[in-house]
């Protein structure tokens, strides 16, 4: 298939959603996690859900890196905004998370200098036509968005960039997967495995699952037909008794992923010794920081920031969410006192949040409506 429309071909996704029907015995839930939110709203935005059988759950699983930022990491993005002489760059997405000194955004209200960008790249470009201010790049993203961030810091290296840094939060898939398996009366059968983060990992980074945990994957692209052909594929190694990683993005993922990009995070970047993440709290080795020879470009070092480990408001039940425990809106705040426009969690904030998803399309506080066959 070459075009769009082909993924969303209506007679294509009747002939999986039958298939998906046929793979299920009855009574019988199977509960499968869709670890990224890019998949969560391509389900509810599409109307997916209404395709697959009672006997499936999906559950939403801690795959947008907006909703597992923790609030003292938001107050020292703000500390370095509000410092004299400095511009903070960061993603749309992250201006108006949550944290305990309030928003970027609000931040920025208050005379701080946040500025958004599409790229690390731009924040360089950014520093290179205000040589008097320094600006610095709040990264964020899994394996992602870890490489543009990696080839920002050599360029500024090649250029000599003095007026630029990286508040470095990018944060590893394989750590939060872990944990969430690992987690007393854990309830999911199988897993979606992200599309975008194994465009630059690969899928043998996701062996680990089937192999000491005993829970199949099939890494999905993002469209409709996409959707519904993994999770039959999820179905089938179920009925054939199979446990093992399946591509189902083969036009873009690779076994062995991008060399090239995880060479360059690996040349700029390595693990720290423990991360704080929303609904999980600390893991170990979970997240990256700036390495030593790139310290002149790292904004851990040359500022100094609060460091301080903030609880969510109590009435917000993000970290549940992001863990597959709840639904959205299981929470009692939810599409009440916590909407997009004004959101108490992460999860509300992301455009990848289950929260926004289960809003923005209707899934407010009820099941989904079982949808006639061949609808």
């Amino acid at each position: 298939m070459r075009y769009v429309d082909e993924y969303r071909d209506p007679a294509l996704a009747r002939s999986l959603s039958a298939e998906i029907r046929s793979l299920v015995t009855p009574g019988e839930v199977v509960r499968v996690m869709e670890v990224c939110g890019g998949h969560t709203h391509a389900i509810y935005r599409h109307g997916l859900e209404e395709l697959l059988p009672d006997e499936l759950e999906l559950v939403h699983g801690p795959g947008c890196p907006v909703c597992v930022i923790p609030m003292g990491r938001v107050d020292d993005a703000i500390a370095i905004a509000e410092t004299e002489g400095v511009t903070l760059a960061t993603f749309g997405d992250m201006l108006r998370v949550p944290g305990g000194r309030g928003s970027l955004l609000e931040a920025k209200a208050r005379g701080a200098d946040v500025r958004m960008v599409y790229s690390p790249l731009d924040a360089l470009a950014l520093a290179a036509q205000e040589p008097d201010r320094h600006v610095c790049f709040f990264a964020i993203g899994f394996e992602t968005t870890a490489p543009a961030t990696a080839v920002t810091l050599l360029r500024a290296g090649q250029d000599e960039t003095p007026n630029f840094s990286v508040f470095c939060n990018h944060v590893l898939i394989e750590p939060p997967l872990r944990a969430i398996l690992e987690t007393p009366g854990l309830r999911v059968d199988a897993f979606v495995g992200p599309g975008h983060v194994s465009s630059v990992i690969g899928t043998d980074a996701y062996r680990f699952i089937p192999e000491e945990y005993g829970r199949p994957v099939v890494v999905s692209a993002f469209e409709p037909v996409d959707l519904l052909q993994s999770i039959a594929m999820l179905l089938r190694q179920r009925v054939e008794g199979r446990c093992e990683v399946e591509n189902q993005y083969t036009r873009v993922v690779r076994r062995d992923g991008n060399e090239r990009a995880v060479a360059a995070i690996a040349e700029t970047m390595e693990p720290r010794e423990d991360f704080e993440w929303r609904g999980l709290g600390v893991l170990p080795a979970s997240a990256l920081q700036v390495r030593e020879p790139f310290a002149a470009f790292d904004a851990e070092r040359l500022f100094a920031l609060p460091g301080a480990r903030i609880e969510d408001p109590k009435a917000c039940r993000c970290g549940e969410v992001l863990t597959g425990q709840i639904k959205p809106w299981e929470c009692g705040v939810f599409g009440t006192a916590c909407t997009p426009e004004r959101p108490l969690g992460t999860c509300m904030v992301s455009s990848e949040g289950a929260c926004a998803a289960y809003f923005s399309y209707g899934r407010l506080r009820r099941p989904r409506e079982e949808a006639p066959v061949g609808a």
